[in-house]
């Protein structure tokens, strides 16, 4: 019996939710249960209402606190609700609800643990030239930093195994994306991504406020991110670039030295001197760092046997 959890973060959706709702499949193959879940993120117009005329649950949050808010709200609540697999989506009607059997499909097979539906970027109308780039450079760093094979990164359509949701912790108080994938590929979870279709936009995105602010949002949470699962690789890395450079300033001294100017090029040695022990200090936070991990993963253990207790199916 493998039940399925569509889980809808709204804020203010009224205009949008009931045509989400009434694209969303009711069947699907290996599929026996599927329901649908709006997290009402402190909506002030008729989300709410809508969601529960149409027949979906309700959870509740106020005031609003976020996407990344709902989201992680939306897994717990799913779990609890006996979820074998969870399949997160935008109240917006952004991505295509046929699709949600693309993304099911690899984890009914035991061939995935989390899905990600990739869209086609550069034939989406309504995103500009300078978005379509940055969206696939953000992609391409994201699978580098989080070791996963994901082709789009930004996207929200998801879908999560019951044991992928239980291991996963949402940190950032903006978007879930990036962060659930650096994590995901911390933890060895099974990553994949299967080309899915959009639909014609309907309203603008109420979480890109202009593409300068989302640029420094996503690299604030991913870098932050990368050092909370990575902090060994994230500062051995920098140790090396500091200390490359204090070793390139040693050769300029040694060089102007042997070639009788020595005493002008004092300076060097100093800033040498300088980055050398810097190197050295983050090569010694790199290892403390790592040792935090250790800790971290042990508590992160602890966390999902929890989980397993909480949310054992009755």
């Amino acid at each position: 019996m493998t039940k399925l959890i569509i889980q809808i973060p709204s804020f203010n959706e009224e205009e949008t939710l009931l045509t989400t709702l009434n694209d969303l499949p009711k069947s699907i193959n290996g599929i026996d249960e599927i329901q649908v879940l709006v997290i009402n993120d402190g909506s002030t117009d008729r989300t709410r209402e809508i969601a529960l005329e149409w027949g979906a649950s309700v959870i509740d949050i106020k005031p609003n606190k976020g996407l990344a808010n709902a989201f992680r709200t939306g897994l717990n609540q799913g779990l609890k609700m006996g979820a074998d697999i969870i399949v997160n989506t935008d109240a917006d009607n952004q991505y295509c609800a046929s699709d949600i059997a693309k993304l099911v499909a690899p984890i009914c097979e035991g061939n995935a643990d989390i899905v990600v539906g990739a869209r086609d970027i550069f034939k989406i109308k309504e995103f500009s030239p300078v978005k379509k780039i940055l969206q696939k450079v953000g992609s391409a760093v994201l699978r580098h930093l989080s070791s996963t094979n994901v082709l789009d990164a930004p996207s929200g359509f998801r879908a999560f195994s019951r044991q992928a949701a239980m291991r996963l912790n949402v940190f950032d108080n903006y978007t879930y994306t990036m962060e659930t994938l650096i994590q995901a590929g911390a933890k060895e979870l099974r990553v994949v991504s299967v080309p899915i279709k959009v639909n014609p936009q309907l309203r603008k995105s109420k979480l890109v406020k202009n593409i300068f602010d989302y640029i420094y949002q996503s690299m604030k949470t991913t870098i932050r991110m990368f050092i909370v699962y990575r902090p060994f690789r994230f500062f051995i890395t920098l140790s090396g670039l500091v200390g490359l450079l204090g070793f390139t300033l040693v050769c300029r001294f040694l060089y102007f030295y042997f070639q009788g100017d020595g005493n002008g090029h004092i300076q060097s040695l100093i800033f040498a001197a300088v980055f050398l022990i810097s190197a050295v200090i983050l090569v010694i936070v790199a290892i403390i760092g790592d040792l935090l991990s250790i800790n971290r993963k042990l508590l992160e253990d602890i966390q999902t046997r929890v989980k397993n207790i909480e949310f054992a199916r009755k």
